[in-house]
């Protein structure tokens, strides 16, 4: 199937590993120029070496998302670097689990802040691209811990309000037709990624995410990466406002 990718212009936070890689290199892969950030300029230089040697047009930048209005200036400019945004990925997490203070703090202001400010940055430039192409698309990256719990925890919780704040988003820009949706991956697993670790520290809470995962599997990037490429084409341009739960039938509730 053709998505309809080819010279759209993507921007794709904390994107030089694990699920954001995976989804900078596919939508480049599709066709489309992309942007990104994260915090280490080594990897940052490296991932846009490799998308551009895919033909497309690719810049990066190291930002703090933490600093709001450096975050905010870079988004801009990655738009104006890009000669427009079609697509906007908010895949930077701080990846803090507990219920201290500190784990709290850190989960809000990256994953729902870092959420909100890319969008407001974003928004002229999607709402351009919308105008001239009837579809622009906002994808957040949130976790089945959105809606999985059994202890005080700042990530799942966090995760929660990303998929709130897309629903109000989907229904506040349906009629600009910019789209806005969330994926909530199930356990993911990547060399260097969180899982990795478990699997080499703590063996026997990897053995027991194995024997909740029904496929007898987890999640690799890319299977991540097939869903976002799909929610950010035309080919989904009905598709908003909707919270795509990938994760092999490891959660039991039922989504509707």
């Amino acid at each position: 199937m053709d998505l309809h990718l080819k010279g759209k212009k993507a921007v794709v936070t904390g994107a030089t590993r694990g699920i954001g890689r995976a989804i900078a290199e596919t939508l480049a892969a599709e066709g489309a120029d992309v942007a990104i950030c994260a915090r280490n300029q080594l990897q940052v230089n490296e991932a846009v070496e490799s998308l551009e040697k895919k033909g497309v047009r690719a810049f990066g930048g190291t930002v703090d998302i933490a600093d709001a209005e450096g975050f905010k200036t870079w988004i801009a400019s990655a738009g104006q670097l890009l000669g427009g945004i079609d697509i906007l990925v908010c895949n930077a997490s701080a990846l803090q689990n507990g219920n201290t203070e500190e784990a709290w703090k850190a989960s809000f202001e990256i994953d729902v802040l870092g959420a909100v400010r890319a969008t407001d940055a974003a928004m002229p430039f999607l709402e351009k691209a919308a105008e001239r192409h009837g579809d622009a698309a906002i994808i957040i990256i949130s976790s089945i811990s959105a809606a999985e719990t059994t202890y005080g925890n700042s990530y799942g919780a966090l995760k929660a309000a990303q998929i709130h704040l897309a629903k109000g988003l989907a229904k506040e820009k349906a009629a600009r037709h910019v789209r806005v949706n969330t994926i909530s991956p199930g356990t993911v697993y990547f060399k260097g990624g969180v899982w990795d670790m478990i699997e080499q520290h703590m063996p026997d809470t990897f053995k027991d995410a194995m024997r909740r995962n029904p496929t007898g599997r987890m999640a690799t990037p890319q299977d991540i990466a097939n869903a976002a490429a799909f929610l950010a084409s035309p080919v989904s341009s009905f598709t908003t406002g909707i919270n795509m739960v990938v994760d092999g039938a490891m959660t039991s509730r039922v989504n509707f």
